[in-house]
């Protein structure tokens, strides 16, 4: 009898330590927590007096049994494992570390998002009007935010609650972000991480850069939203960085609008106009930066004003033959590429990009004081350049010819800078141009495909306009599924895995323990 009621006092204990955390992790907001906390209390409760109540001549008997002294060393040791426990908790609470093993990074910022956030120099108060002032989902992608930056600050806020707050900023429905950076203030409706990232760079930047796409001889439309061969997706794209976007008609003005810090040429059947070349070729010698997009047998014109810049611009097409899954051996005239070149463009660019239609485009600056040419993307060493232009558009045939053709990889875009003092120029300071052998690779087809052209591209402008933190992988829109549980799951696994499963666990070792003894 005395041993049975020692049993029932250490399973008393062992309930009353369960109640003691469930009351402290669950603060019982539930009935089920309350219930769950009022069992294991009063049994816990029952146990322990009825232990205490069997004469205290029984408790100086079991302290001095053998199997007392066991389970008083066992318990000796679980007090210290728990504060090993406490101590490395508390450790880890102070050095806050996040280790993300999904393959795309999922639960992480992309680099530009990262970069971005860590540029802030003063603070950002970002508002988030949410139904009931939750939305965990929000909450974690926020945080993430919060940890690239102390100058991030942000909170969820209940507009039915903050009516006022709401008014004020002319909030008008769930899940609007208000941004707010010194006096420059903006919101967005969908708070996804581009959309977040993008506001940012908007708020923060104190001016806006000019980007102007030239027209007048049949370009592709920069407000053309219908046709996958149009740029609205460029243009879209370069408003979402905060950057203003025109036309520019180069043949009725005498030079490149000054307000252009980047100028987009565009190779058509329609060639430049001789007044237009001498603009471009003065808005260079001011410092200008181009950006070519040359496809083949279009905008030859441009050519020779190119090598003159240290880039050489074939007159062929690069073809690469690879097999690809569901679609049997291709002509290959959509070369994908993942060679890059070393520079700021594609630091730690290692995505997939393609290049439909493209002509071979290499630095060709050998020995030319002043310009500092790299051939910026390559093609596989399977591919060639091909110069029998007419048996492929014309009878769809190709093949390496050694003797005429070039074999890979390929140049297919080269970036160069220009010092303007060197070159003997009026003006001091660096002119940039970026060539590419398509116009397809900016299309609103490619740009919004699996590839990252939108990222290598976009990559360019900033470097052409000298924002290198711009100069990233941006923002994937799909990010990794979730299992979404209710609240009742939730209590389920919450019980079984944290209370119930460790508490029958222990209290069945300890009666096989005690049966042992």
């Amino acid at each position: 009898m005395r041993r049975n009621s020692s049993l029932l006092g250490l399973i008393g204990v062992v309930l009353l330590l369960f109640a003691a955390v469930a009351a402290v992790i669950t603060r019982a907001r539930t009935n089920v927590d309350l219930f769950y906390i009022a069992i294991n209390g009063l049994v816990g409760l029952f146990g322990v007096v009825a232990y205490l109540s069997s004469g205290v001549q029984q408790v100086r008997d079991a302290v001095t049994q053998r199997s007392t002294k066991y389970g008083a060393n066992a318990l000796a040791m679980s007090v210290v494992f728990l504060g090993v426990l406490a101590v490395v908790n508390y450790l880890v609470a102070g050095n806050d570390r996040r280790f993300d093993l999904t393959e795309q990074s999922a639960f992480s910022l992309s680099p530009q998002s990262s970069s971005v956030v860590k540029g802030l120099t003063q603070p950002l108060e970002v508002q988030a009007f949410v139904e009931g002032g939750l939305n965990p989902e929000l909450s974690d992608l926020l945080a993430l935010y919060g940890r690239e930056s102390k100058e991030f600050k942000y909170e969820l806020i209940d507009p039915d609650k903050q009516p006022e707050l709401a008014e004020r900023y002319q909030i008008k429905t769930y899940n609007t972000i208000r941004f707010q950076y010194g006096n420059e203030s903006t919101t967005i409706a969908q708070p996804t991480e581009e959309n977040i990232t993008n506001a940012i760079i908007k708020v923060t930047r104190t001016s806006q850069k000019t980007i102007c796409f030239v027209e007048g001889h049949g370009e592709p439309d920069i407000d053309d939203v219908q046709s996958p061969t149009g740029l609205a997706s460029f243009r879209q794209a370069l408003a979402n960085e905060n950057y203003a976007v025109q036309k520019v008609l180069l043949a009725s003005v005498a030079s490149v609008p000054a307000e252009c810090t980047v100028t987009v040429a565009i190779g058509t059947e329609k060639p430049y106009l001789e007044s237009e070349l001498t603009a471009v070729r003065g808005y260079l010698d001011g410092g200008g930066r181009v950006l070519f997009l040359l496809p083949p047998r279009k905008g030859n014109e441009l050519v020779p004003l190119l090598a003159e810049l240290g880039v050489q611009v074939g007159n062929d097409v690069v073809v690469d033959q690879v097999v690809r899954l569901f679609q049997g051996p291709a002509l290959g005239l959509a070369p994908l590429v993942n060679t890059y070149g070393p520079h700021e463009i594609t630091r730690d660019f290692k995505q997939r990009t393609v290049f439909p239609m493209a002509r071979s485009v290499r630095a060709g600056a050998d020995g030319k004081a002043g310009i500092a040419a790299t051939e910026l993307v390559k093609t596989s060493p399977n591919s060639w350049a091909e110069s029998d232009l007419a048996a492929l558009f014309e009878r769809s045939s190709a093949g390496l010819d050694p003797s005429a053709d070039t074999k890979g990889p390929v140049a297919v875009a080269t970036v160069v800078d220009l010092d303007l003092k060197t070159l003997g120029k009026k003006t001091d300071g660096t002119a940039r141009l970026a060539v590419y052998g398509s116009a397809e690779f900016a299309s609103s087809r490619e740009l919004e495909g699996t590839y990252y052209n939108r990222d290598l591209l976009l990559n360019t402008v900033g470097w052409l306009v000298g924002q290198s933190d711009l100069v990233s992988v941006r923002p994937r829109g799909v990010r990794a599924s979730r299992v979404q549980f209710t609240a009742d799951q939730y209590t389920v696994i919450f019980y079984l895995s944290v209370l119930f499963l460790p508490q029958v666990l222990l209290l069945v070792g300890l009666a096989v323990w005690w049966r042992r003894e």
